[in-house]
Order: structure tokens, then sequence, then C-alpha cells
């Protein structure tokens, strides 16, 4: 996961300035090797208060923009998910490196279509898949774990945000894009069940995928949780990932080493018929907690994602979440919310609107 500190500035602007776009602009303001020159919203007088807090130009347009800053070579795009196509595809025709919020597009076909453009004109596309940069995340996965089972809980108290698409879009869109990466295989199946209790979409979801390599994946989104929690667990032969996304921390158990000869002997006694009821498990495995060396100035995580992203700009390589990965986390996403369309609950008469929900 590349994510060198540019040598110099690069021209930057932040389009769309609601509540994600403001903290990229302010990311990029206090970091050294980006120079932000604009912001843009259809709302001037955000636009402009933005610009004012952090020492550049407000615009109403983005042809407005690019005209008074021809040089700006890299853009975040922040505006609601249905514009996404129609706000970046111009920027990737000129080769201007984007940054997309996720989720990449409202739909598959235009999540393709952002890919396709970005290669056809040899420009960088990153996905804001903001949660790929926590620390614990990339303490796991730098452990190259063969996962083999995920269970995942990210639910929430409901913020009345994003009210616009359900669950899965707004929430477990995160944890399939990390479930897609850990697993490292094609999707075979889903399943997945969905209640829509305040709005017309999901509020609460869980999905069951199971993919090409027999790695399983079980993952449950909540808008109308009473408490927060962000929680990954990982599963394999190589041992036990406990993440916890909120904390930014988490636990791992290895089968290896000290835990392997313990596992072993205890294995050999069950052979044996031996009563192992007064042993305590937790005092025969090693748990350690997860590390990773964080390079200077990124344990922030929007940090961490803008140096990736324009270390990609700026050098021409692949950022840690590319285009391919927005579309495919998009395309996971859409199968999961078509399962809970077609999952069928008996005795239950309101469940035309269930099923309906995401139409």
């Amino acid at each position: 996961m590349s994510s060198n500190t540019q040598d110099a500035g690069t021209a930057v602007a932040v389009i769309g300035v609601g509540r994600m776009g403001k903290h990229h602009a302010r990311t990029y303001k206090q970091m050294p090797g980006a120079d932000l020159k604009a912001v843009v919203d259809f709302d001037i007088e955000r636009a402009r208060a933005v610009a004012d807090e952090y020492g550049c130009t407000a615009y109403g347009t983005v042809d407005e923009m690019l005209e008074a800053h021809p040089e700006v070579s890299a853009v975040t795009v922040a505006v609601p998910t249905q514009y996404h196509r129609a706000t970046a595809e111009p920027l990737l025709k000129r080769k201007i490196a984007c940054m997309i919020e996720k989720p990449l597009a409202a739909t598959v076909a235009d999540a393709k279509a952002l890919v396709d453009c970005a290669a056809e004109h040899n420009a960088v596309l990153q996905v804001g898949h903001t949660e790929r940069f926590n620390p614990a995340l990339r303490a796991a996965e730098a452990l190259r774990f063969n996962a083999r089972f995920m269970q995942v809980e990210r639910v929430s108290p409901m913020t009345f945000r994003s009210m616009d698409v359900g669950v899965v879009m707004d929430m477990m869109i995160h944890d399939l894009d990390i479930v897609l990466m850990l697993a490292d295989s094609p999707i075979k199946t889903v399943d997945a069940a969905g209640v829509a209790v305040l709005g017309e979409h999901e509020d609460v979801a869980n999905a069951r995928i199971v993919f090409e390599n027999g790695c399983v994946a079980n993952i449950t989104a909540s808008r109308l949780a009473l408490n927060t929690e962000r929680r990954l667990r990982v599963f394999s032969e190589s041992g036990y990932i406990n993440l916890n996304y909120q904390t930014r921390d988490g636990i791992v158990v290895h089968t290896d080493g000290e835990n392997r000869e313990a596992l072993a002997k205890v294995r050999a006694q069950l052979a044996k018929g031996v009563d192992l009821s007064d042993l305590k498990y937790l005092d025969m495995v090693k748990v350690e907690k997860l590390s990773f060396d964080l390079p200077a100035g990124e344990e922030d995580q929007l940090t961490a994602e803008q140096n990736n992203f324009l270390s990609a700009a700026k050098h021409g390589g692949t950022p840690a979440v590319d285009g391919h990965a927005g579309f495919a986390a998009v395309d996971a996403a859409q199968r999961v919310v078509r399962a809970i369309k077609e999952h069928t609950w008996e005795g239950m008469e309101g469940s035309a609107l269930l099923l309906n929900s995401a139409d």
C-alpha cells in the first residue's frame, strides 16, 4: 500500500463540500504535499464558507474552477452518489486524477462506465473507501492470513443522513469492499435479508456471501442500533483476528509457534479420551495485539488515503482502492440488495414494502 508523502505540492480541488467534502478540504490544506486551490459546490455560499476557512477560492461549477485553475491535476469528488458519474467523467477525460467518495456510483452500469473511462484516458481513479486505511485493518492485512470465515458487524444509531439509499449502500459497502479484498476470490452466491423500518430502503441487513474459493463472509449492518459497533473477525488455518474499527486496534492469535504446540498437545489428549473440562482455553493460547508501523503523519485514515491518492496522481501508480475495487464493491452491494428483494417472509403481509424497497 503505497502512501508516500509528496515532495512538491500537487494542485488539488474538492468538488462538493458537504460533510465529507469539507473533511477532504481540511485534510488537503494540512498536507504538505497538496496545494488546495479551490472548492466547488452548487451552494455557492457553502462553498465560500469552506473556501474562507481553508484559504482557497470558491466556485459554483466545475467549468468555472477549471477555467480559473487549469493547473489542478487531482480532485476529490464528494457530491451525492447519483451525480458521481456526471461529475467525474469529464474530469477523467481530461486526465485529471479523481478520488471519488464511496460508493463509486449509484449503479453497476455507472461504476463500470467510470472504470472504463479512466482506463481509456489513462487517468487515475481512486474510490474513497477510507476504512481500508484504518491502522488495525492495515495490520491485519499485513499478516496475509488465508481467510476461511469472516464475521462482520457494522451497526450504529440512526443519523438520518444518506436516507436516499439503504443501509447496504450506506454502511455495508465498507465491509463488502474489505471482505472482497481479504477473500481475494470472486463471489459465488449471496443470500440476504433486510428490513425497512423508517424509510423506503432497508435499515437493517444481513448477508451471507460464499466465495468461489470456499471462504464465507457473514455481514450485518444496521442504522437502527442503540450503540455503535464496528468489528471484523477473521478465521483461518493461520490464526484468528478480532479487529475493532472504532478503537482502531485488535488482537491476533497465531496457530504457529507456542500456540501450535499447545493445540497439538490438546488434540493428542482429546484423541486419547482425556477429560479436559478443567483446562482453561485462554491460558493455553498466546494472544497478541495487532501492530503496524505507520508512516509519519498517517495515523489519520483520511490523510493516509489522500497521501496514497496523490502519490498515484503524481507518479502514475495504482492507488490502493482503484476503480476496479470500487466497481466490485458496488456490484456486491447490488447483489445483496437484489437478494434482499428476493427473500420471502412467511405470513408477513407487509413484505411487499420490504421486497420492493430497493426498486
